[in-house]
Parts: structure tokens; sequence; C-alpha cells
């Protein structure tokens, strides 16, 4: 199930609301959030077992074996949960390693020419996320950052909650520890909640899915006679798929959680408008980022000593993380020596005005030539599509003219929507009245488009659920 669904839209989702406003009702005579947070619950396993059903077994299992060692780092010797610490780590990284990257291990052992049969096991959805939660969580109360938990169900809502399961954002323990049994909603939450969920299913339904078209034909189509032109333009097609596709999954699950209580880090700045590698990756999935960064990369060292390595390392981790396949590696070293450069170089040239339409153009070439290495998993159609984007020459052909131009709309509309709108509005719209109205005709606009589109839709899954 995913949020841009007409079922989820409209059986789904009012389902929930509706026993989640009885179960407040029922908390009200025990003022607590037990019953509420049953039902969050409830809903999240529902929401995850309706496509995979075995896996949710799987994932109970994670929560309860993270529970337990979570116990034993709380309240045994410094000895014991250390050991607590390092067992569950390894546990966490073994299933996620398992499931992720046992069929990407056999088939590169079979290519050197040893025998070993691929497991073909299937990848569980939203294992990569529920995982570093996982991680999360146990070296949050390792460092005495965030208590243990003492309800195993407080914590299975934590890992399972359907807003953020299937693909982020990372939500780390210590951001909804405390809101998990004390929170509170007021009305401008559900209205923040409400219209940040519509412009995340605008995002995804209006722009990601129909500009995915280009993508898959210029792209998924790739042959001989691809123009460097046509190439260029499947190529940027593709960069504002993936962007609006995973920000805008983000901004759903930012919205309902605002809706529930729970306050979500942002995960995307509008990272199109970096001057930087570096600034790019601080904008874009800053959950994932903020991870490495202070699980990772500060541990080893960070700035300290060793920092090109810890870079580099890093980003190995951070490719991986994305995919069972190589071309991720790549994609991730790519990035990796590109920021570890930076540091001793443009790095240094931000914050002088005249060379920062330099960058920028500087940083969306280098952004999207790494998206062409994330795209193509197919190491002959990756090399085929890198020939002819910068050799195959051949002008403006009629099937990119065609994309382009009976698409200006939607190219138009995903190159403004790239910008910084929502902060332009709340700081021209002082008017709290004139806010609301913009957001409510916004949202409803949003809300109509997307279900003419959604009508008739066989399948439109969300790019990062496959990582």
């Amino acid at each position: 199930m995913v949020f841009a669904d007409l079922f989820f839209l409209f059986g789904f989702l009012p389902a929930f609301a509706i026993c989640y406003l009885l179960a407040r009702l029922l908390d009200q005579g025990f003022e607590s959030l037990s019953c509420r947070n049953w039902v969050l619950v409830f809903f999240s396993l529902v929401f995850y077992a309706w496509g995979e059903p075995v896996y949710v077994l799987l994932m109970i299992g994670c929560v309860l074996m993270n529970y337990l060692a979570g116990l034993v780092i709380d309240r045994a010797n410094d000895t014991w949960r250390t050991v607590a610490l390092v067992v569950g780590l390894v546990c966490n990284i073994g299933i996620l390693g398992t499931f992720k990257y046992a069929n990407m291990i056999a088939e590169t052992l079979s290519s050197f020419g040893l025998p070993v049969a691929n497991p073909h096991i299937a990848l569980p959805i939203g294992i990569s996320f529920y995982t570093f939660q996982s991680i999360s969580y146990l070296i949050d109360v390792y460092r005495y950052d965030s208590p243990a938990q003492r309800r195993f169900s407080n914590l299975l809502l934590y890992i399972s909650m359907f807003p953020q399961l299937i693909a982020g954002p990372i939500v780390r323990y210590d951001t909804v520890a405390s809101e998990i049994e004390d929170r509170e909603v007021t009305a401008d939450d559900v209205a923040e909640g409400l219209y940040r969920f519509m412009l995340g299913l605008g995002k995804k339904v209006i722009i990601a899915n129909q500009i995915s078209a280009v993508a898959d034909q210029l792209l998924g189509q790739l042959s001989e006679q691809t123009t460097s032109i046509g190439a260029a333009t499947g190529l940027i097609a593709f960069a504002l798929q993936i962007y609006f596709d995973f920000s805008g999954y983000s901004d759903m699950a930012i919205g309902i959680g605002r809706c529930l209580g729970f306050h979500f880090k942002e995960n995307f700045d509008h990272p199109y408008c970096c001057t930087s590698i570096t600034d790019f990756w601080r904008r874009w999935h800053m959950s994932l980022g903020s991870f490495f960064r202070d699980y990772v990369y500060i541990p080893m060292g960070g700035n300290r000593r060793h920092q090109s390595l810890n870079i580099l390392v890093v980003w190995f981790l951070t490719g991986l993380w994305h995919g069972a396949s190589w071309n991720f590696v790549i994609w991730g070293m790519y990035f990796g020596l590109i920021v570890a450069l930076e540091k001793f170089t443009i790095v240094k040239l931000e914050k002088n005005l005249w060379l920062r339409p330099l960058l920028h153009v500087y940083s969306l070439v280098i952004v999207l030539i790494g998206w062409g290495v994330f795209y193509f998993d197919d190491f002959g159609q990756m090399l085929l599509f890198f020939r002819q984007l910068f050799t195959a020459g051949g002008g403006l052909d009629f099937l990119t003219r065609s994309l382009v131009m009976n698409k200006l709309w939607l190219w138009v509309l995903a190159i403004v929507c790239c910008l910084p709108l929502r902060d332009w509005l709340k700081r021209g719209v002082e008017n709290e009245t004139a806010r609301m109205v913009c957001h409510i005709l916004v949202s409803i606009v949003i809300l109509g488009v997307s279900i003419a589109l959604l009508v008739g839709a066989t399948n439109n899954p969300f790019l990062y659920t496959r990582f």
C-alpha cells in the first residue's frame, strides 16, 4: 500500500482517522495515549502487511530483538551493555545484509567463476529504513541520549509507524521518544499537517508520476539512435522524478505525523538550489546524511583525523545502502570523491556571491551525471547512455521535441516547484487568514487534480520503497 493510492486516501486513511478519534475519546478517561498508540500500531501493521504479510513477522521479530537489547543496555554494567549493543548491531546489520545483499554477493561471486547459487531472496519493503531506525534506538540508549523503552508496544510503534515506515524519513529515536507517550495535537497541527500531506501528494501524482513517463521513454528505451539531447532530456526528467517522488513521500509522512502530534525532522531543503555538491547533500535526504554523520563519520574521527578516508567510507556505505547493485557503490564513491575534494577547494568559495551562479551550474551538472550512474544497474546500458550523452550529437529529435512541447506545462511546473515557494509564501503572506485561504485553495486543487490522475492508474510505487 502506498500513500498515492485511491484506496489509501478514501479507504485506509478515513478508517484509521475514525478509529483514532474514537481511541482519543477512550484515552480521555484514562488520561493516557494508550488506546491511540494501539490503534496506530494496529493500522501500521495492516499497512505493512497489505503487500507483504509474511515480512511483517520479520519486522516484529526485529523489534523484539531490539527491545531486549535496549533493556540490557539500559540496565547492565558497562561490559554487558557494550556486549548487548554489539550483538544488537550485528543482528540488525546481519538481517539487512542477508535480505538486501545476499543476491548481489552471490551474483558477484558467480561472475568470478565461483559456483555460488543465487538464493533469490525477496527484499522486504522498508527494511533499509526500519533497520536504521532500530540502530538509532540502540545507539541513542547506549549514549544515554534517550531512555530505553519499557513497553514493547511503544517500541513497535516507533519502528512500524506507517507514515514513515516504507520510505522514510529515517526518524531518529531521540526525535520522537517523548512524543510516543506524551503528545498534544492542536488545530494548527492538523491544518498544517493536512496541507503538507497535500503538497506531497501533488509532488508525487501531478509531477513525479507524469514526468516518469518522459524518463522511461528516453532512458528506459535507450538505443544507438538516442541523441545527446534526448539522453540529456531523459536524465533531467529522471532527476526531477526522483526528487518529487522522494520529497513528496517525505512531505506526506511529515504531514501525517504532524496530524498525530509527531514532529519529524525535514528530509529535503530544495536541493537543486545548491551551490556545491557538499551543499546538495546537506539538502537531500537529510535524515540519512545526519544518520551517517552522527553514527559513522564522527565516531571514525570526523574532521579531526583521516577526514578524506572518513568521507569515502561514509559514501561507500551511502551508495551500498541505496541498493544491492554495484552501480550504487560507484555512485556513492563518485560523490564521496567530489565531496572530499570540495573540502579543500569549492567549499571555501561558496560565500563569494559573484561565483554562486557558476557554482550552481557546476553542481547541477555533477548531480545530473551522478543520476545517470544511479539510474542504470546494467553496466552495458550505462556505458551506452554516457556514450550517447557525450558523443551522439544529432540535434533535437522528434521524440524528444514531442515529450518537451506536449508536456511543457509539466516541465515549467517541475522546475518552478524546485524553488522554495512555500517559504516565499510564508514570508510574503503575513496575514494568517489569507495564508489559510491560500492553503485551502491549493489543497483543493491538488486533491482534485490528483484524484483525476489516479483514476485508472495501475501502478505508481514510490522509487525509494525498493531501496
